[in-house]
């Protein structure tokens, strides 16, 4: 009985792994004849495209065309703040200004901002005649496309060059010229942009040095005067800028000091362009 069980056991496994084997042959010639492919004709070959990206310089017109335009735009924002400080009237003011305020005792009041505010648009104040050169007879031209872009570098450079050396010693040209090895320049108009610049900034400086060791004179007389009395009075514990701090404000605001630093300021830049 048990032989018999056993013999019909194996039966049924037998014919069960034959009918998996028989189904899994039918997959896949099912899947091999499905797979295959009928080959296609091959395509006419097609010249390579020429288009793509590209930007024109000029317009239809002859002007610069508006990316041109754009480019030129960012790099000048790019290049706005050394601008700022190396060819315009900013650095002397903004020295002369912060020089005022630590002569007054003042260490934050008013702040770097404001001093920057007025700085920046007193620089843009006295720079208005050569930004007027600039914009009538060379930006204006290239945008009409009567320049192009060298041509236009090199008539905008003139007015800002003339205001630079106006204010430039010959003394600082020479020392730039001699640590740069350069000849001696026949006239102005031979010097460089590369050795103008530095020499603009150094007589900057020294201009601003000048006016701002004016400004500390009368401010530190009263620092004397009060430091004296105090200690004639036996008060040497009590800090002197205490006591004169409220003078000095005062006599800056008697003589209406904002004025006349900004006046002499603009003053001494009022030349003819």
């Amino acid at each position: 009985m048990t032989a018999a069980r056993t013999g019909r056991l194996l039966l049924l496994a037998v014919l069960g792994v034959a009918m998996v084997a028989g189904f899994l042959m039918l997959t896949a010639t099912g899947a091999h004849a499905a797979g295959v492919v009928e080959p296609t004709a091959p395509a006419t070959p097609t010249a390579p495209a020429t288009g793509g990206f590209s930007v024109s310089v000029n317009g239809p017109d002859g002007a610069p065309s508006s990316a041109v335009v754009t480019l030129i735009g960012i790099t000048l924002l790019s290049v706005a703040p050394a601008l700022l400080l190396m060819m315009t009237s900013f650095t002397k003011i903004f020295v002369v200004l912060a020089m005022t305020r630590n002569a007054l005792g003042l260490q934050s009041i008013p702040p770097n901002q404001v001093i920057a505010g007025l700085a920046l648009f007193l620089s843009l104040f006295v720079m208005a005649p050569v930004i007027g050169h600039i914009n009538d007879d060379a930006l204006q031209p290239y945008l009409a496309g009567h320049l192009d872009f060298q041509q236009a570098v090199d008539i905008g450079t003139k007015p800002l060059r003339t205001f630079m050396l106006h204010q430039t010693r010959d003394e600082d040209l020479a020392l730039i010229t001699r640590a740069a090895g350069l000849a001696n320049p026949k006239d102005l108009d031979a010097v460089p942009m590369t050795t103008v610049i530095p020499a603009f900034i150094i007589s900057e400086l020294r201009s601003a040095f000048i006016i701002g060791f004016v400004i500390f004179i009368p401010f530190l007389v009263i620092d004397l005067v009060v430091s004296a009395a105090l200690m004639s009075m036996g008060m040497m514990m009590l800090p002197p800028v205490m006591i004169s701090l409220p003078f000095k404000i005062l006599l800056f605001v008697l003589v209406d000091g904002w004025g006349l630093i900004i006046k002499s300021l603009i003053e001494s830049y009022q030349v003819v362009h």
